[in-house]
């Protein structure tokens, strides 16, 4: 900005007003060519990244130019004054001014702009097609069309250019955004990084973190509106409760900003919205993280297996420098939907005998083992006429599966430990949801148990035999039997004796 300031606020006391370079207002020059030019030519950005812009030109002064001077200045087509009309040594000091040391480019555009009629119609515009405009030597406003700049782009900064030869070249920027989730094994007590896949137990609460990076130019604006979306499916419930917002690290107090569940139009779960960032946080700046850290629990209608339970949320932001009003009403942009993926499974229980059919009467209970406390039981059964007993929301992890009631003439089976594991790609990128869960197993540590593994069901299923219990053997030979026998024939005979001694007394 100040390459351009220097030409045009070199005015001279006499009243040729020699002027280079009004002041101005980007410090991303353009490509430019200030020497005396009979058809200086604006060119539109060679880069592809903005090729989708419009930008329009307005002319503001008009003058000479020779050797980097621009003299005998005069309003131009879109001044703020009459086309023509000479501009005063007093009114090009006030650019003069705004040229020290801690000026930013918004405070020398604020200068700028009293001498321009932006609610003009501009004296050309430049698109992908129409590339270049033969502009007669002076000083001009370059900006985006109003309203031409929307989804994850950001409209330039004013750029104002002596006319020379120019290409021009936008300063904007948009901020970077990113979801993520954490994933626990309960069993192990490991935790990992933010990624984008995770299981989960149903009744758990599943941490996830939404992350905006400030853009390079967050400087330029006076007003900044930064809103983080979240859209869950109904396998999450979202905890407001938890919601924690950081600056670079810092903490920031729940009444700078606003967590909204209701009212919402877009289809979005919640919103965690600052309506003027540079008011709440004061400490931000250009490239700051700002993360939002908040947990949904699991719930009964958790999808299981590899459809998984998505979320996914965006980030919606100022993307006009220019505009000043702020609030609710700003313009703004918003990055592509980025999504994670938390799982669940079930592991399935069939009673058996051991010809492999179904057996009734019998209960089980499962355990999960937990690091550093005791086993916390996933659910139990009562005996019944099931014959199948499913147990439905569990994550990796050791498990304990007892059975508390035995079919009536069967042996009991020992507790059986066994490990459920499940890999799941850390990175999602372009894949479809199905492909994120990539294996599921279980591996017995004890007893006699094998898993049938469905990734797309989310089950591990195993039968359970149960043996029926051995009449137990006798001791002792016939001669045993035999002695049982003459006892017998004795107790018969002394009775029959007592009976034949009574009747004779009695004769």
């Amino acid at each position: 900005m100040n390459k351009v300031l220097k030409g045009l606020v070199a005015v001279a006391a006499s009243a040729a007003m020699a002027v280079a370079g009004v002041a101005g207002a980007s410090t991303a020059m353009a490509e430019e060519n200030t020497t005396a030019t009979t058809n200086p030519t604006i060119t539109f950005p060679t880069d592809t990244k903005y090729q989708d812009h419009t930008y329009e030109v307005y002319q503001i002064f008009t003058g000479d130019l020779s050797d980097g001077v621009l003299s005998n200045v005069k309003y131009g087509e879109n001044g703020a004054k009459t086309k023509g009309t000479e501009v005063t040594a007093a009114e090009l000091k006030q650019l003069t001014d705004v040229n020290v040391e801690g000026k930013t480019d918004q405070d020398k555009l604020d200068v700028i702009k009293t001498f321009a009629k932006l609610d003009s119609t501009p004296i050309t515009t430049l698109t992908k097609t129409s590339t270049t405009y033969s502009a007669a030597p002076g000083y001009y406003l370059i900006k985006d069309k109003d309203g031409s700049v929307s989804g994850n782009d950001a409209n330039t900064l004013y750029i104002t250019k002596v006319v020379g030869d120019v290409t021009i070249s936008p300063k904007s920027d948009v901020p970077s955004f990113q979801k993520k989730v954490k994933d626990t094994n309960d069993t192990t007590g490991d935790t990992t990084g933010w990624q984008d896949s995770a299981d989960y137990d149903i009744g758990d609460k599943v941490p996830f973190q939404l992350k905006a990076t400030l853009p390079s130019n967050y400087a330029d604006y006076k007003t900044y509106y930064l809103a983080f979306h979240d859209i869950e499916e109904t396998g999450l419930s979202f905890n407001a409760d938890s919601v924690k917002v950081y600056v670079d690290s810092a903490p920031v107090d729940s009444d700078k900003y606003t967590v909204k569940t209701t009212g919402l139009t877009d289809g979005c779960t919640f919103e965690v919205v600052f309506t003027d960032l540079k008011t709440a946080v004061a400490a931000a700046k250009n490239g700051s993280v700002i993360t939002v850290d908040y947990t949904s629990t699991l719930t009964e209608q958790a999808v299981l297996g590899n459809q998984g339970n998505k979320n996914e949320a965006k980030l919606q932001f100022s993307n006009n420098p220019n505009f000043e009003q702020g609030g609710e009403s700003t313009p703004t942009g918003e990055t592509p939907w980025d999504n994670v993926i938390v799982f669940t499974y079930k592991v399935v229980v069939n009673k058996v005998n051991e010809n492999k059919e179904a057996l009734k009467g019998a209960a089980f209970k499962l355990e999960k083992k937990i690091k550093d406390a005791d086993n916390q039981l996933v659910k139990e059964f009562t005996a019944g006429k099931d014959t199948s007993f499913t147990f439905s929301g569990l994550d990796d992890g050791d498990y304990i599966l007892t059975e508390t009631t035995t079919p009536a003439g069967y042996n009991t089976i020992k507790p059986i430990t066994f490990t459920v594991t499940a890999d799941h790609k850390v990175e999602w990128t372009t894949e479809e949801r199905t492909d994120v869960l990539t294996s599921l197993n279980g591996n017995a540590a004890s007893g006699e148990i094998t898993f049938a593994a469905d990734e797309s069901a989310g089950s591990l299923t195993a039968d359970v035999v149960n043996v029926k219990g051995s009449n137990l053997p006798s001791t002792g030979g016939m001669g045993t039997v035999m002695l049982y026998v003459a006892g017998v024939a004795v107790l018969v005979l002394a009775g029959a004796t007592l009976v034949m001694a009574l009747r004779r007394r009695n004769a």
